[in-house]
């Protein structure tokens, strides 16, 4: 699907800012309030636009219990339908947040949330390696984040040092 320029300005605009007022957006684009509803309800209704996310930092809530995992997939492709089948079956779980198709040695990289790291790890042997079309699996623990999504999440370390003059 080919995109305006304006179109492409006022995505750009609410990838960085979701909860932008649609009258700043306009005037940053150059528009009329309507004139950029009505973008952003094409674009919506287009399913460029998918949905409007919220980024959370979970470290700073406490009691907040939660474990993510990346896990890389080596699967057996089918004829005729390649990874998407295999892939379709994988993001159906709840456990699972994200999974993208890779190029290297694993085919695919899958993202997933538990409450725990024995959680995490039962789906990896319970559910994921017992599909029939995956070979081996490669599990990694997210320990921390710095940066997600282009948002930097460590706050700026202030400058210790004392002004000589």
């Amino acid at each position: 699907m080919k995109l305006s320029e304006k179109e492409l300005e006022i995505l750009g605009v609410l990838e960085k800012d979701a909860r932008i007022e649609t009258a700043d957006l306009a005037k940053m684009v150059g528009l009329t309030v309507e004139e950029t509803e009505a973008i952003m309800k094409k674009l919506e209704n287009d399913k460029v636009i998918v949905k409007y996310l919220t980024m959370i930092d979970w470290t700073k809530v406490d009691d907040h219990q939660g474990v993510r995992a990346m896990i890389d997939v080596k699967v057996t492709p089918k004829q005729g339908v390649g990874f998407d089948e295999i892939a379709e079956k994988i993001y159906r779980y709840d456990e699972v947040q994200s999974v993208y198709l890779m190029s290297g040695t694993y085919d695919l990289s899958v993202i997933v949330e538990g409450k725990t790291l024995n959680e995490v790890a039962n789906f990896v042997s319970q559910k994921l390696s017992t599909l029939e079309s995956v070979v081996s699996t490669t599990t990694h623990f997210i320990l921390k984040k710095y940066k997600h999504d282009g948002i930097i999440l460590e706050q700026e370390k202030k400058d210790k040092r004392i002004v000589v003059s």
